[in-house]
């Protein structure tokens, strides 16, 4: 049987989360909640979700900071934004920073699902398009950031895949360690060297003496695919 999407809304009103979480739950959805954009990506640590329903004011980090950061990041999951703003320029804004879609509150039910049925469609015909890079025993998918080994998904970070999405699309050429930072960061090449030694401890049968994912001296990393 086919897994149904996974939906992660996010809103700091506990009670639209309730509603929206038992509403897309009835309607076939597998549903995680977050109250805030810092819980939100606690909830993206080792969980692939297909698409994020997520409020606009919320305090601290707002929803277009978020989608702002996602997309920064090259983080390109869906992202169909929900607020009270409702004049074009708010409609403007959110579009603006990234999101796939803006719906104004109050809205009808009906309308939700249709337009996160419409997100998930084009989303799956994008990620079709991707080709799947393959390295040994590893598959991995540019659309998706899903890296499975022999099949079996093996949990990525958000940085994690965005290092794979970087070096596949180069792969046999050394990516510099600054292209692999965060855009608009201070991320220092330490910090690469740390990420990327992480990702060989779930790549390499041998992280120190690694055949898929090598260090160019003077240049940074290159993934070596079949």
């Amino acid at each position: 049987m086919t897994e149904q999407p996974h939906i992660l809304v996010v809103d700091d009103d506990r009670r639209i989360r309730q509603l929206l979480q038992s509403f897309l739950a009835d309607n076939g959805y597998r549903v995680t909640v977050a109250a805030s954009a810092q819980e939100a990506r606690e909830r993206r640590r080792g969980i692939t979700f297909d698409l994020i329903v997520l409020d606009i004011m919320m305090p601290g980090e707002s929803g277009l900071d978020l989608t702002r950061a996602l997309r920064e990041g090259r983080d390109e999951i869906p992202v169909l934004m929900l607020s009270a703003l409702a004049e074009t320029g708010d409609r403007i804004a959110g579009l603006t920073t990234g999101s796939d879609d803006y719906l104004s509150k109050p809205f009808e039910p009906q309308e939700l699902l249709l337009r996160i049925g419409n997100l998930l469609r084009r989303s799956a015909r994008l990620q079709t398009v991707a080709s799947d890079a393959r390295f040994g025993p590893y598959s991995f998918n540019t659309g998706r950031g899903e890296l499975k080994r022999d099949g079996d998904i093996v949990r990525l970070t958000s940085r994690e895949k965005d290092f794979l999405r970087a070096l596949t699309a180069s792969a046999g050429v050394p990516v510099p360690r600054t292209a692999l930072a965060q855009p608009g960061s201070e991320e220092s090449a330490r910090s690469v060297d740390v990420q990327i030694n992480r990702l060989r401890q779930k790549i390499e049968i041998d992280p120190s003496n690694p055949i898929y994912l090598q260090t160019v001296r003077g240049s940074g990393y290159v993934l070596h695919l079949d």
